[in-house]
């Protein structure tokens, strides 16, 4: 669903992107004056600001081969709902578990590139918004050589971006970058609403989305690591000091201690905590590790379904195998990878992996929630680079996959680009793909267009048994004959008065039983 931008103040916007009247706060009801005049933007945000959105899709993939989808409507049981004041005026409030729609306003700031990008990154923050629960209300952005060191945005733009916020009854300013400390906390002096950047807002998606326990320590882990360097204390309040001699002071027995502050206190707990996840962590992957080396064991090949967020992977998945996974119109809607078994056309067995969506600008303290996905990728023996081909910016997505695959050790895995959402794509944008990247195909998840033909190549790309055999196994070993189907390939098959005529190709290991049965 395009995300829309809603310059008007006293107006408010449902999760489903219908607009209702407004029933904003107190403290917007009292800016009656400065509400009647619309903000003031420069041309650049205007054109932004005007322009449908396609981070996330204009058409939601709802296709048959989706299943039932059981955990969507378990998502979307929390969501927050708009209409409801900051204060609370009816105890119905508490009583249904409602939770405000936040209403943000955007800021970008650009230093390099053009004004496209800036554009296209903007508009991917707003789906970002969008997906965590939010309502865009409206935006600036500005070209600067660099960010500025106090406040991020320079200050004429700060005092506009005050403006805006104020204007429109804005509850939330988000930063498309990353802010410093003293950044966010100059920035929140002067808008006088909470400030959040990029990163902290796709840490609040995965903290919403994380289903498995690793999944939930891994993320709890990467939003640990983002708050211990921006604690901030509130004045004396917060002061604990009291080593040394201070019986001269008044304070008196019992006071004498080590000395630390309260923040000094929560930065040791958090440690502690980071600390006690890493072992968790570290205990879970095993588990994992045991798996693949199973798959392996048994020369059971694999292929790993990788690309941008919203893409079209557990779309395109559940087109393939039926899976059922979680599919849903939003940025990071897959947080744990899922494995499923198939068989070519010819009857060879291998797995399918469905990994977490990447992202341009991925925070360094979510590499370890994207760990499980990158080794699901590192261990294939072919991948599926899925590219959403209705997006306004596809070079720029598949350039931020393959920077990060890019950065896995030893990474070789041959490569099928799927150029996905064809049925909703421009024919001049999948033509400049195909001469772009190479080894590529076009397929639509929602209407099944191309997928007879993406399985027919995945089986040829697919790695072949090494050791040809032709011989008779005993009716006896049927074990053996079973084996040879799942995991070989069959190329004549014969029953004879001794038994079954085999002429197939198998890994090593299960030659050397072939022959020591026949």
């Amino acid at each position: 669903m395009p995300i829309a931008f809603h310059p008007e103040p006293d107006s408010d916007t449902d999760v489903d992107g219908t607009t209702t009247g407004g029933t904003g706060a107190t403290a917007r009801t009292e800016t009656t004056d400065a509400a009647t005049t619309p903000p003031r933007r420069d041309p650049l945000t205007e054109r932004i600001l005007s322009r449908g959105d396609a981070s996330v899709s204009a058409v939601t993939y709802d296709s048959g081969a989706d299943g039932a989808q059981y955990d969507l409507a378990d998502r979307q049981a929390l969501r927050r709902v708009a209409g409801l004041s900051t204060e609370l005026e009816d105890v119905t409030e508490v009583e249904y578990r409602q939770l405000r729609l936040e209403r943000v306003v955007l800021a970008g700031l650009y230093t390099s590139g053009d004004s496209a990008e800036a554009e296209t990154s903007l508009h991917e923050l707003a789906a970002l918004a969008e997906t965590a629960g939010s309502t865009v209300l409206d935006g600036v952005l500005q070209r600067r050589a660099h960010p500025d060191p106090a406040t991020f945005l320079g200050k004429g733009k700060a005092a506009e971006l005050a403006e805006v916020v104020a204007q429109h009854g804005a509850d939330t300013v988000i930063a498309d970058g990353e802010l410093g400390p003293g950044q966010r906390r100059a920035l929140e002096d002067i808008v006088k609403v909470k400030v959040i950047d990029r990163t902290a807002l796709i840490l609040d998606i995965f903290a919403q989305h994380a289903k498995s326990r690793e999944g939930k320590a891994q993320v709890e882990l990467a939003q640990l690591e983002y708050l211990v360097p921006r604690l901030r204390g509130w004045g004396e309040s917060m002061s604990r000091q009291a080593g040394g001699q201070v019986g001269g002071a008044g304070a008196g027995m019992g006071s004498r201690g080590p000395g630390e502050t309260k923040i000094e206190l929560d930065r040791r707990r958090i440690r502690d905590r980071m600390a006690k996840l890493r072992r968790q962590i570290t205990a879970m992957t095993p588990g994992r590790d045991t798996q693949r080396a199973d798959r392996k064991r048994n020369q059971v090949p694999a292929v790993a379904i990788a690309g941008y967020t919203n893409a079209g992977k557990s779309s395109l998945l559940n087109r393939l195998t039926g899976a059922g996974v979680l599919v849903e119109n939003a940025l990071f809607a897959t947080l744990d990878p899922t494995v499923r078994r198939s068989r070519t056309p010819d009857g060879r067995e291998f797995t399918y992996a469905d990994t977490v969506g990447f992202v341009r600008h991925l925070p360094t303290q979510l590499v370890e929630a994207f760990r499980s996905t990158l080794e699901e990728v590192g261990d294939a023996d072919l991948l599926l680079h899925v590219v959403d081909a209705s997006h306004p910016d596809p070079e720029g997505q598949i350039r931020a996959v393959r920077t990060v695959l890019g950065e896995v050790e030893g990474f070789d895995v041959p490569e099928i680009v799927v150029l996905n959402k064809a049925d909703i794509a421009e024919p001049e944008t999948i033509a400049r793909l195909r001469s772009q990247v190479g080894d590529s195909l076009v397929v639509s998840a929602r209407t099944g267009m191309g997928v007879a033909e993406l399985r027919d190549l995945i089986a040829e790309r697919l790695p072949r048994p090494a050791v040809e055999v032709d011989l008779v196994v005993p009716y006896s070993r049927g074990d053996l004959v079973s084996r040879v189907h799942s995991s070989g390939e069959v190329l004549t098959e014969e029953h004879v008065m001794e038994g079954t005529h085999l002429h197939a190709r198998v890994d090593e290991a299960l030659a050397a039983e072939l022959h020591g049965a026949a």
